[in-house]
C-alpha cells in the first residue's frame, strides 16, 4: 500500500490550509483511491533542541560508564545555581541535569531532549528520576527512541562542535528550547491508501497529486515537467537483445543510461529527503540510493545506480540463460529462469555477466559503495507481465517490481534520470555527462474511437458531449474527431465519434468501456443511479441447485454446522487416513504454484480438509463437534498441461475443448464429522454420544430428502472402521441400470481417531452430490 505524506503531496497540488487529513482522504476516495489509514507520530509533550554545556563521565557501581550532562534547553531551563554533579559547589548557568549512557557527543553539540511529562512512541512516559546518584531531569534521545530509525547505539546529534565532522543541521540555525517535533518532521501526517492493480501510476506522489486535483479542482504541478539537458547519443553503450519476447512484447523496450562523474561517496542525504523517505515507509541508506528511491516515490519511475568502475561496456539487456546465477543486492544467489530479463555487462564477453534482475533488483557486483565516485544511472521500461512473473518466480517483491508489474510511464526514463542526477549533483557534487544513452522501441499509444454518447448509454447519466470531452482531457487524454466505422456501440448513434489517445501513464485505457469508467469516476460514483434489472421470465433454480440447497438445509436441520475449508492438503494425509496403495484417491493433483509448499496438492476427498476444521474446534475446548462441508474434490485422472491462449480474441471451440481435456476430474461431494454428545445431559436423562448408525441415518435421510431411494449394505472402506462402515447405494428400478455407489458412512477407524486426536468412536460420512443428481 502506498504511503502519502501530506506535506509532500502539498508540493504538487494545493491543499487547503484548514483541510484535515480526513478531508484529503475523502477527496481521494471520490476518485477511487481508498484510505487504509492515517498515520501520525504518537509523541506527546515537550521535545526540544538542547545544547550540551558540560559532560562529566563517571564509573557507576555496576561497571558501566555514564555521563552526567548539563543541557541548555532554553525557556525550559532550571535557574542558575550549584549543580548536582561530583562537585556540588560548581555553579552552572541555566540548564537541566540529564544522565546519559551514550558517548557519541561532546560539549557544544546540539541534541534532542525530551522533558518530563512527555511521552515517546510506544507509550514511554518521561519523568524526572534519580539514577546513578543524580536526578535526571529529562532524556537525550536516539533515533530509535524517537521512532525515526533503528540506531540505538548513540544519541541523535543535530549539530556538532567538531569542525571536521559534517552536521545534520547548521548550528547557527538551531536555538536551545526550539520545538524539535517540527524540526524533525515528527508532526507530519501520512495517508496509507489502497491502489487497484490498474492504477499503477498512483504508486507515486505524481499520480496521487493528479487524482487529488481531479477530485478537488485544485491546481496540479507535475514534478515530471522538467526539461532534459544534454542530448541523446553515444553515451554508455547499451544494446536491447530480447530474442524471446512474450506475447510479442519485448521484455525491455526503453533503456536510458546517464553518468555522473566525480560524485562524493561520503555525501549525506539532506534531512528533508530522509524524512520524506521515512514517512513513505523506506529507510535512508546513502545519498545515491536515497535519491533513486526518492525519485521513484515522486514520479513512479524505478531507477537503478551502478558503480561505473565495476562495469564493462557494453550493457546488454537480454533474457537469462536457464540456470544462470546472479547474486542480488540482498546477498542471495539466485538461479535464473530463461524467461527472466537481466541487465548484463561484457566482462568475459559481450553480455556475458548478469549484473541485475531487470526491473526487480540490481546485482551485488556493481552496487554503489562508500568508494563510488562515478555513477551510471539506469531508467528503463519493462514489460509488466515479465516483471510480475520474475518477482513471483524468485519470491522477490521489491518496490521497483510493484510499480513495474502495474505499468510505468514509458516517457519517464530520461526525465526521472535527469531529476535524480540533479539531486545527486546538488548534494554530492560531480559533473553530469552531456551525452546520454536512450535506446527506445516504444510504440505510440493506440487511439480509441468512441461515440460521445456512449458513456450516457452505459452509465445512465446524461453527461453530454462537453462533459465527456472535458473529463477525458482532464485525465490526460487527447480528444479529436474520429472515424465513424471504429466507433463503439451504439452504432446508430447520431452523436459525434471522437478519437481518444490515452496518456503515456495510463496503459490501462484500452477500450471505450475504460473511457466510460473514467468519466463516471471523475463525476462521482455516488451520483450513479441504482436500478435493479428485471428478472427474466421462465428462470429459476435448476434441479442440481435445488438438490444442493436441500442437502445443506437437511444437514443443518440435523444439527450439523456448515464449514468452508481450503482444498489444499499434504500428501501425507493419505497415509493418515490409512488409504491403501492403488486406491483412486491417491491420484492427487499437484499445484504448480502452491500457497504452502507443505500443502501443494488438491484434496481427493472432502474429509481431507473437514477433519482439520474438527481438530481446530476440539483444540479450542469444543467437546462436541458436528460439522459438514459441500465442496469440490479433484483427481488427476486424464489431466494434462493446458497451453497459453491469446487474450485478444475469444478461444475457438477446439481450444476450449483442449483446455477442458487438460483439467483434472472434479466432483461435488459432501462430507461430515461428528464426535462427542449428540444429546446433552439434562434432567430428562444422561448425554447420548454419536454412534456409527447416526452417520448412516443422517446421510440416508438427506439423500431421501433430495428425492432418491437409498439402500445400505456393509462395507470396508478407509478411513472407516471395517466392522462399522456402511455403503450407500442409489436404489434402481430399471434392471438395465447398474446400482450407483453414492458414498460411505459410519465410525472412523480407531487408529485414524488417534492420529487426528479425535475422540474415540467419532463418526463420519461422505457421498457424491454429482452422482446423486445424475
Amino acid at each position: 500500500m502506498p504511503y502519502v505524506p501530506l506535506e509532500w503531496l502539498a508540493e504538487y497540488t494545493d491543499i487547503a490550509k484548514d483541510a484535515r487529513p480526513e478531508d484529503v482522504a475523502a477527496a481521494l476516495v471520490k476518485v477511487g483511491l481508498e484510505e487504509e489509514g492515517i498515520i501520525a507520530s504518537d509523541i506527546r509533550g515537550p521535545l526540544v533542541v538542547g545544547r550540551v554545556i558540560s559532560v562529566v563521565t563517571e564509573e557507576a557501581s555496576n561497571g558501566k560508564s555514564i555521563n552526567y550532562c548539563r543541557v541548555d534547553v532554553g525557556e525550559h531551563n532550571d535557574p542558575a545555581g550549584p549543580g548536582k554533579g561530583p562537585d556540588a559547589s560548581t555553579e552552572y548557568p541555566p540548564s537541566r541535569g540529564i544522565v546519559c549512557g551514550a558517548h557519541n557527543f561532546s560539549e557544544g553539540d546540539y541534541v534532542v531532549v525530551v522533558l518530563p511529562g512527555a511521552e515517546l512512541p510506544g507509550g514511554f512516559a518521561i519523568s524526572a528520576r534519580k539514577t546513578y546518584g543524580h536526578i535526571s531531569d529529562g532524556m537525550i534521545c536516539s533515533v530509535k527512541e524517537l521512532g525515526i530509525g533503528d540506531d540505538h547505539e548513540g544519541i541523535l546529534v543535530l549539530a556538532t562542535s567538531a569542525s571536521d565532522t559534517e552536521s545534520l543541521y547548521e548550528a547557527a540555525s538551531l536555538t536551545p528550547g526550539d520545538d524539535a517535533i517540527s524540526l524533525l518532521g515528527l508532526d507530519a501526517v501520512t495517508l496509507e491508501i489502497n491502489v487497484t492493480p490498474d492504477r499503477g501510476y498512483c504508486f507515486s506522489m505524481r499520480g496521487v497529486a493528479r487524482e487529488y486535483s481531479h477530485a478537488t479542482e485544485a491546481a496540479f504541478r507535475d514534478p515530471a515537467g522538467i526539461s532534459v539537458t544534454g542530448q541523446a547519443g553515444d553515451g554508455f553503450p547499451v544494446k536491447l537483445a530480447d530474442k524471446a519476447p512474450i506475447r510479442g512484447n519485448e521484455g525491455c523496450d526503453r533503456f536510458v543510461a546517464r553518468a555522473l562523474r566525480g560524485f562524493d561517496p561520503q555525501a549525506v542525504s539532506p534531512q528533508w529527503m530522509q524524512q520524506r523517505l521515512r514517512h513513505s515507509g523506506m529507510r535512508p541508506i546513502s545519498l545515491a540510493v536515497d535519491v533513486t528511491n526518492y525519485v521513484m516515490l515522486e514520479m513512479g519511475m524505478p531507477l537503478h545506480a551502478y558503480d561505473v568502475a565495476t562495469l564493462t561496456g557494453p550493457i546488454v539487456v537480454r533474457r537469462a540463460q536457464a540456470g544462470e546465477k546472479l547474486v542480488t543486492l540482498d546477498g542471495v544467489e539466485r538461479i535464473l529462469d530463461a524467461q527472466d530479463m537481466v541487465v548484463a555487462d561484457s566482462q568475459g564477453g559481450e553480455g556475458a555477466r548478469a549484473v541485475g534482475l531487470g526491473g526487480v533488483m540490481g546485482g551485488l557486483a556493481t552496487e554503489i559503495t562508500a568508494s563510488t565516485t562515478d555513477v551510471l544511472l539506469e531508467g528503463a521500461h519493462w514489460d509488466p507481465v515479465t516483471i510480475a512473473r520474475t518477482a513471483r518466480r524468485h519470491k522477490l517483491v521489491s518496490e521497483a517490481s510493484k510499480r513495474g508489474e502495474r505499468g510505468v510511464d514509458p516517457e519517464l526514463p530520461p526525465i526521472a534520470v535527469e531529476r535524480a542526477l540533479r539531486l545527486m549533483q546538488e548534494y554530492g557534487g560531480g559533473e553530469i555527462e552531456d551525452v546520454y544513452t536512450d535506446v527506445s522501441h516504444i510504440d505510440a499509444p493506440e487511439p480509441i474511437e468512441m461515440s460521445e454518447d456512449f458513456p450516457d448509454t452505459i452509465v445512465g447519466v446524461a453527461y453530454g458531449s462537453d462533459v465527456v470531452r472535458e473529463s477525458l482531457e482532464k485525465v490526460g487524454c487527447l480528444v479529436s474527431a474520429g472515424e465513424a466505422d471504429g466507433a463503439a456501440e451504439p452504432e446508430n448513434s447520431s452523436h459525434t465519434v471522437v478519437s481518444v489517445t490515452p496518456p503515456s501513464w495510463r496503459p490501462d485505457l484500452r477500450s471505450p468501456i475504460d473511457l466510460v469508467e473514467e468519466v463516471a469516476r471523475l463525476h462521482g460514483y455516488e451520483d450513479l443511479p441504482s436500478i435493479l434489472p428485471g428478472a427474466p421470465a421462465g428462470g429459476g433454480l435448476t434441479h442440481a441447485q435445488k438438490t444442493r440447497r436441500s442437502i445443506a438445509r437437511s444437514l443443518a436441520e440435523s444439527g450439523l454446522v456448515e464449514v468452508l475449508t481450503y482444498p489444499f492438503v499434504a500428501h501425507e494425509r493419505l497415509d493418515e487416513w490409512r488409504i491403501p496403495e492403488g486406491d483412486p484417491r491417491r491420484d492427487y493433483v499437484a499445484l504448480a504454484n502452491p500457497m504452502n509448499e507443505k500443502e501443494k496438492f488438491l484434496r481427493s476427498s472432502v474429509l481431507d480438509t473437514v477433519v482439520d476444521a474438527a481438530k481446530v474446534n476440539l483444540s479450542r475446548g469444543q467437546a462436541d463437534v458436528a460439522i459438514f462441508e459441500l465442496g469440490k474434490t479433484y483427481r488427476a485422472q486424464g489431466s494434462g498441461i493446458a497451453g497459453i491462449l491469446e487474450v485478444e480474441t475469444r478461444p475457438s471451440p477446439s481450444e476450449l475443448a483442449t483446455l477442458d481435456d487438460a483439467l483434472p476430474h472434479e466432483e461435488l461431494r459432501v462430507a461430515g464429522i461428528m464426535c462427542g454428545a449428540r444429546v446433552h445431559a439434562s434432567w430428562q436423562g444422561p448425554a447420548e454420544q454419536y454412534e456409527w448408525y447416526d452417520a448412516v441415518s443422517i446421510a440416508r435421510d438427506v439423500m431421501e430428502e433430495a428425492g432418491l431411494q437409498v439402500t445400505v449394505s456393509a462395507g470396508d472402506y478407509a478411513p472407516w472402521h471395517p466392522g462399522r462402515c456402511a455403503e450407500l447405494w442409489a436404489a434402481v428400478t430399471d434392471d438395465s441400470r447398474a446400482p450407483v455407489l453414492l458414498g460411505h458412512a459410519g465410525e472412523l477407524h480407531p487408529k485414524v481417531c488417534e492420529t487426528f486426536a479425535l475422540p474415540r468412536r467419532s463418526v463420519a460420512f461422505e457421498f457424491s452430490i454429482d452422482a446423486l443428481v445424475g
